[in-house]
């Protein structure tokens, strides 16, 4: 009796090295080093080091969500199967995993984009005419431009889909060089800042700073929401659990580790580069030019132009590793999808030799070379809204249900003072998506997008059935 071959599977080798490099790459690209300004002159002042820290303390909640979800189930496209799993894999659980994947189809390219845009941006620095636009026009309000920026940006996205045709083993070591290279860029910021280190300009807090009035919750929260998306990627090795060794062990060292490590790094930089910059002269500035560069500024004034040069390099492959760790990770959501029959089966092709799923990182690629030519802040920032409803909050609510709580007794990783961090992770995005200013505006357009997949996954739903009956 000959039994159909079965397809191949990924492979299970992400040392918890590689797996923690990875997050660390996921989470540092390009933000921190242009959102210091940012996120100064909202706290207004140094009081800005509380944002990271209350950014850290969310992350550390929502990590132990992931970690326990994680271990609980190590598998491919991380939410989609916690979603799947904790809500009814033939209820709503695959209803919800599949409108995941599908808003995955629009929010990762654009995530993915931004990345390569900014990595456009640092490269530019050497290039400072490759910012002026040769092209451009609009498509549905948003604006569409053709530069020497925007090539630069395709040829990134282009690199990382080369480098990814490999193996998993092989990624891995791709990855701990890059973790390297970003946290020896932070470290470098770092120790430039204390061995030049002035207390008055790094601790010239203003008059009232630590006042707890409106005024402070105010600036807290919108630091906060600055920080925040400074530290998302924590999750990026849950993506790929099902390609990781010993999950239960690796997964929450991962998560929780790269939150440590990059946590200390981001307060540390934080104070050294307040140390040598006046904050007042950073929040106040006009000029977008120097406050995407901000660390070339601080380079050049203690070491001159070629350190600028150096610090812009190594800012520019931190942005080009988040992109290789982004397309990693969200390559394995459709795939996982395709797998489990809910996604068209052309997402689940691995590749022959490498056991990648090549079809998926394909297809998010694609998207991606289309979307560098957007300019896209306005589009990426309304889709933090679908990636904050369908991601944070419905899997923490998940982990809530009682499935979960039964469940988790005898399962993986178990994260201390139950349910506390859940509640408290929850309270922190919902806090996220009522201080934004747009919030309606963004509701609304994430309900189109989900109301959209809802008819998708109706017609697919109604078609399979169809099929079945009739078979």
């Amino acid at each position: 009796m000959n039994s159909e071959p079965q397809p191949p599977e990924l492979h299970r080798g992400l040392s918890t090295g590689a797996a923690l490099s990875l997050n660390v790459i996921d989470m540092v690209g390009v933000g921190p080093f242009v959102t210091l300004p940012l996120i100064v002159g909202v706290m207004g002042g140094p009081q800005a080091i509380l944002g990271w820290i209350m950014g850290a303390a969310l992350s550390l909640c929502d990590g132990l969500i992931w970690s326990e979800l994680g271990t609980a189930y190590p598998e491919a496209g991380g939410s989609y199967a916690y979603l799947k799993h904790l809500y009814g894999e033939k209820t709503w659980g695959r209803a919800f995993s599949f409108l995941y994947a599908w808003q995955v189809l629009f929010s990762a390219p654009l995530s993915i984009a931004s990345g390569c845009i900014g990595f456009a941006q640092y490269i530019s620095f050497f290039l400072p005419n490759a910012s002026r636009p040769f092209a451009s026009s609009s498509f549905l309000g948003v604006p569409i431009v053709l530069s020497g920026q925007t090539l630069i940006a395709m040829a990134a996205c282009a690199i990382a889909m080369l480098v990814l045709h490999r193996s998993i083993i092989a990624i891995g070591r791709i990855a701990r060089w890059l973790g390297m290279a970003v946290g020896l860029t932070l470290v470098l910021v770092i120790v430039a800042g204390f061995t030049h280190f002035n207390a008055h300009l790094a601790f010239d807090f203003p008059a009232g700073a630590f006042h707890l009035n409106a005024a402070f919750f105010a600036g807290l929260g919108a630091g906060m929401l600055i920080s925040a998306y400074d530290y998302w990627g924590y999750y990026g090795v849950c993506f790929v659990g099902a390609e990781v060794r010993d999950p239960q062990r690796t997964i929450p060292r991962a998560v929780l580790g790269s939150i440590g490590v990059v946590a200390t790094l981001y307060v540390l930089m934080n104070i050294s580069v307040l140390g040598v910059l006046p904050w007042r002269e950073m929040a106040q500035s006009s000029d977008s030019h120097a406050r995407m560069f901000t660390m070339a500024v601080f380079m050049e004034k203690l070491y001159g132009h070629a350190a600028a040069g150096v610090i812009v390099v190594l800012i520019a492959l931190a942005a080009l590793a988040s992109v290789f760790a982004l397309l990693l990770g969200y390559s394995r959501i459709p795939f996982a999808a395709a797998r489990d029959s809910n996604f068209p089966p052309w997402f689940g092709v691995l590749h022959p030799k490498h056991r990648a799923p090549l079809h998926s990182l394909l297809t998010l690629g694609g998207i991606t070379l289309v979307c560098c030519i957007f300019r896209l802040q306005e589009v990426i920032t309304t889709l933090v809204v679908v990636r904050i409803l369908f991601q944070f909050l419905l899997q923490g609510l998940a982990a809530l249900l009682p499935r979960h709580r039964s469940e988790r007794k005898t399962r993986g990783f178990r994260m201390p003072l139950y349910p506390l961090p859940i509640l408290l992770a929850l309270s922190g995005f919902v806090f996220i998506l009522f201080s934004r200013p747009n919030f309606l505006r963004d509701i609304r357009t994430a309900g189109l997008i989900l109301a959209a997949g809802s008819v998708v996954y109706a017609l697919r739903h109604k078609r399979i059935r169809s099929a079945s009956e009739t078979s």
